[in-house]
């Protein structure tokens, strides 16, 4: 009926991403050995322990990807069978790779779901996105709510509200599909067919100091025992984000505007959406 495709853009070359938000070069022998890191302790152990495994993880690295984290690849390959490294030269040929491994599957309908190499996502995350497949010909399915971690200086963790986050997901029939990343998940605002799920919370962005845009928003109280239930990240990482974690009550002005900063961001892309500003591709 369906066939479900995760995602990943990982080391990729882009021309005009050549720094971080720090103005950091990337890329660099200490970004891959940052970004593994990040990798195997949040998304891949996030991925690897989902509930429901009818789906292919396709993850493309770059042909640059030097042998010692083509062993790393491997490992992860050989551990997870339903994730798929692509390599491929650049990102110039992010979205052609993408299309031309999907036609070779002749399920009637495709769902394709974004995931970005440093977040992580819930137990429940493919099933929560299946159980809302209903023979679609094209809709996009956005979960606004989810979680953020602040994992390096002060450890934080909160609420997010995030309307067309990295997270977003396409039904669409089976020919000539476009996938999730015909787009970039920003500009999924612009098509008229989408759902908005609230309150129920299956991602969770992580931010660092690699990160090239996000900045920590979170807000609000999370019971971090009932997260991590949830949630599966490296053990290790797991135990420093317990032990380590900023309270709420240390940062409540900050968690109050950002409560404030996220609703009105919210509620005035809805009003736009409304008066009719986005319009559909």
């Amino acid at each position: 009926m369906f066939q479900h495709f995760l995602i990943t853009r990982f080391n990729l070359k882009k021309t005009d991403w050549t720094t971080n938000k720090k103005n950091v070069p990337v890329l660099t022998e200490e970004w891959h050995k940052n970004r593994f890191k990040l990798f195997t302790d949040y998304c891949f152990p996030s991925v690897d322990s989902q509930i429901n495994k009818n789906f292919i993880w396709i993850v493309f690295f770059d042909t640059s990807t030097s042998e010692t984290y083509r062993k790393v690849i491997s490992l992860l390959e050989n551990k997870m069978p339903n994730f798929k490294p692509i390599f491929i030269d650049g990102m110039d040929l992010f979205l052609p790779s993408i299309k031309e491994y999907i036609k070779d599957f002749d399920e009637e309908y495709i769902i394709t779901t974004g995931i970005d190499n440093d977040d992580c996502i819930s137990n429940t995350f493919i099933d929560e996105i299946q159980n809302k497949f209903n023979k679609q010909e094209f809709m996009l399915l956005d979960f606004v709510d989810g979680y953020t971690i602040q994992t390096q200086s002060e450890i934080k963790i909160g609420k997010k509200l995030h309307q067309y986050n990295p997270f977003i997901s396409l039904f669409e029939k089976n020919d000539n599909p476009k996938t999730i990343k015909n787009v970039s998940h920003r500009n999924w605002k612009k098509e008229k067919n989408i759902v908005q799920i609230r309150d129920v919370r299956i991602w969770s962005s992580v931010i660092h100091h690699e990160n090239k845009v996000n900045e920590f928003t979170g807000y609000g109280n999370v019971n971090l025992k009932e997260f991590f239930e949830n949630f599966t990240i490296n053990k290790n990482q797991q135990h420093y984000i317990k032990t380590q974690n900023i309270p709420k009550s240390n940062w409540l002005l900050e968690s109050f505007f950002n409560f404030l900063s996220s609703y009105w961001k919210f509620i005035f892309k809805n009003f736009k959406r409304s008066l009719g500003v986005y319009h559909s591709k």
